[in-house]
């Protein structure tokens, strides 16, 4: 759930980078992530003040198309392929959707966040209070960052590791660039797209599609008070889009925890049909646009179709391109969707699912590019240091 409310950072924000004065933080532990130039990762720079460079320990940042910044800090525990991909998902809700209604161009978008000064706070442990860092930003914890391959997000554990990245990175974007309406709000880049927001955040809410269980009364209380229903919904809805609640145990048709009626993009469609159209060609990519990086001690097979015995395929059927690392001999199973596959230093194989006739097959420099000439099925995929591939009926050695 969202965190930090947009008027109260923004404040801070505006205090911080107004006056030199320390701020009074505990001190974390003593940093123990290196720093990678390689992978844009640096450290905390100076000008973000001492409250920062004291209680982190690595930087990146998101380049707006004025030139502006949008930051990215982390503590100690933080891992370096975590960074990467919270970086990822914000350059993919930034990312051009050409002939989308509000998404054609989102230079506005990006612009706004930096002029507001968006940070983006990676902190250790979880949300539990422990952590005794208090700085401007949007918080996201290390224990709801997972990582495309690593243990927590093959086996989809909400208790402890819930994926809560799209979600607390989505209320960035959302309240430092598109922007909220009505009392401590603030003008955004976007306003015709929040309008429509709002007009499904407040269907869903009258009519019981969000804001769900008895439980949850004072809790729209308290976000009605603070003009965050609007946040809250949307996080519920495009959470659902991507597949994030398509594995959770916990109700067979809902999402966010029981609190969205809708638990996967075809439910959105048929319980959800204002919320659908929102996330229909307006703004949000219908697939993951970022180039994911396969953590290095994934073993197997990783299925970028979605199967049911493989609780993150639910996520990662909308995954399309990505990058094996580490050693691992790996196994990738393609989806509908025109892949583009990087080989790691294993044996990496490709799995499709038609004949071997069924598909050309061209090779031009080092790129092999496999097109299925069935249509909806396995997409067209270009390869790049993979070893083989296997078809139904035959398998092919490059």
């Amino acid at each position: 759930m969202k965190r930090v409310r947009f008027m109260i950072v923004m404040a801070m924000v505006l205090a911080l980078f107004a006056c030199s004065k320390e701020e009074s933080t505990a001190l974390v532990p003593q940093p123990t992530g290196k720093l990678d130039a390689e992978l844009g990762i640096e450290a905390v720079p100076l000008s973000m003040g001492r409250a920062y460079t004291k209680n982190f320990n690595r930087y990146t940042k998101v380049t707006t198309p004025n030139g502006g910044v949008i930051h990215i800090v982390a503590q100690s525990n933080i891992t370096n392929e975590q960074i990467v991909r919270c970086r990822s998902i914000i350059e993919h809700y930034l990312r051009n959707y050409p002939g989308s209604k509000y998404g054609s161009d989102k230079s506005a978008v990006g612009n706004k966040m930096a002029a507001n000064k968006a940070i983006l706070t990676l902190l250790n442990g979880s949300d539990d209070g422990k952590n005794p860092v208090e700085v401007a930003g949007q918080p996201l914890y290390e224990n709801e960052i997972q990582v495309e391959g690593q243990a927590w997000y093959v086996n989809q554990n909400y208790n402890n590791h819930r994926d809560a990245a799209f979600e607390e990175i989505l209320h960035l974007v959302h309240d430092y660039g598109i922007g909220i309406d009505g009392s401590n709000g603030s003008v955004g880049a976007a306003p015709e797209l929040q309008a429509e927001i709002r007009a499904a955040q407040k269907n869903a809410l009258s009519n019981k599609i969000w804001g769900l269980g008895a439980g949850n009364a004072n809790w729209i209380k308290e976000l009605t008070k603070e003009n965050s229903l609007s946040q809250e919904y949307l996080a519920s809805v495009v959470d659902s889009y991507y597949g994030l609640w398509g594995a959770w145990k916990g109700n067979d048709n809902k999402g966010m925890w029981g609190i969205y009626k809708a638990k996967n993009r075809e439910e959105i469609a048929k319980e959800d049909p204002m919320g659908h159209a929102v996330m229909n060609n307006k703004f949000f990519h219908p697939y993951l646009t970022y180039n994911a990086r396969i953590d290095a001690g994934f073993v197997g097979t990783f299925s970028l179709k979605f199967d049911a015995s493989r609780p993150y395929s639910h996520h990662s059927r909308y995954l399309k391109d990505i990058t094996l690392l580490g050693n691992n001999d790996t196994n990738v199973r393609v989806n509908e969707l025109d892949n583009d596959i990087t080989g790691n230093a294993g044996v990496n194989t490709i799995i499709f699912s038609g004949n071997k006739d069924e598909y050309t097959i061209t090779n031009s420099d080092e790129v092999v590019t496999v097109k299925d000439n069935t249509v909806n099925r396995d997409g067209k995929n270009s390869l790049r240091k993979v070893e083989k591939l296997q078809f139904a009926d035959f398998d092919v050695t490059l």
